[in-house]
């Protein structure tokens, strides 16, 4: 029987975020919470440590991941929970993913040198500061912190604004799998599949054609970018279909001083929902 709080969402160096598996566990710690996904684009790659860490620290780590899809030219991110990290299908296919977003990551430098943006992949990776690890890769936020760091943005929510959101003057849109696909994927290495923060992609018709036609489980309705509105509005979503409620900060580490998304356990649920959670899993 799991009690306390759960951080559903969050990021490490194995993507985008900005800390280290085990540092993350760390401000679970620190946040009060019992239980931490760790949930990275298109890669397991730090959930090994994760969960060496959570032993160390007393903290219940749920093995997860954020697969990107495509709906109706929209970006459209769905989450996985308890698969079988070592499934080699399940790892070919997310490695499959991994390689078109380097081709979406050499694209949007090309579109933004466009515009007179002058930032290569070196600079990315010099920006970085690291080595990336295997199974690791460079995302938007990344290029961001390199747009901050010469000059073309104030900030992170500037970058974006400005340059790497859905919309904006560098943003490029690369073949992706639909969410349906990702969340058959998810359920065939043993896991059960939600929709990420369903509030940022401003489509609520769309969101609810997607929780219709696919075998989500679950919905993410809390979420650090999420108004008390949205909230409520996302709780009925999921009541009306009998969905999980999950919710998590989509912590990706402090960039310029600020929690992006939001700082580790500034949005959770009761640990209960793991429980709901496993009792749908396959594994």
């Amino acid at each position: 029987m799991y009690t306390g709080y759960a951080d559903m969402h969050t990021h490490t160096q194995a993507s985008d975020g900005m800390n280290t598996p085990t540092e993350n566990v760390q401000l679970a710690v620190a946040a009060g919470l019992s239980a931490l996904a760790i949930t990275d684009h298109d890669t397991v790659a730090g959930v090994a440590e994760a969960l060496a860490a959570g032993e160390q620290y007393g903290v219940t780590i749920i093995p997860g991941v954020e697969i990107s899809t495509m709906e109706e030219d929209k970006d459209i991110h769905i989450l996985g929970y308890y698969m079988n990290i070592e499934d080699p299908v399940f790892l070919e296919r997310l490695a499959g993913l991994r390689q078109i977003r380097d081709t979406r990551n050499e694209m949007i430098l090309a579109k933004l040198r466009e515009l007179g943006v002058e930032i290569t992949m070196e600079d990315v990776l010099k920006q970085l500061g690291r080595e990336l690890m295997p199974d690791e890769s460079i995302g938007r936020p990344h290029m961001a912190d390199t747009l901050v760091a010469k000059g073309y943005a104030e900030d992170m929510r500037d970058a974006f604004n400005k340059y790497l959101a859905q919309d904006a003057a560098a943003y490029v849109s690369s073949p992706r799998i639909r969410p349906h696909e990702a969340a058959q994927w998810i359920i065939e290495a043993g896991g059960v599949p939600v929709m990420a923060h369903p509030g940022i992609y401003g489509d609520d018709d769309l969101v609810a054609r997607i929780l219709d036609q696919s075998e989500l489980a679950g919905l993410e309705v809390y979420h650090s970018d999420h108004s008390p509105a949205d909230e409520q509005r996302y709780l009925q979503f999921a009541s009306q279909r009998g969905l999980i409620v999950t919710g998590g900060s989509d912590y990706h580490g402090a960039r310029q001083g600020k929690a992006f998304h939001g700082p580790i356990g500034g949005k959770r649920v009761p640990t209960s929902v793991l429980t709901q959670l496993l009792e749908r899993t396959s594994g």
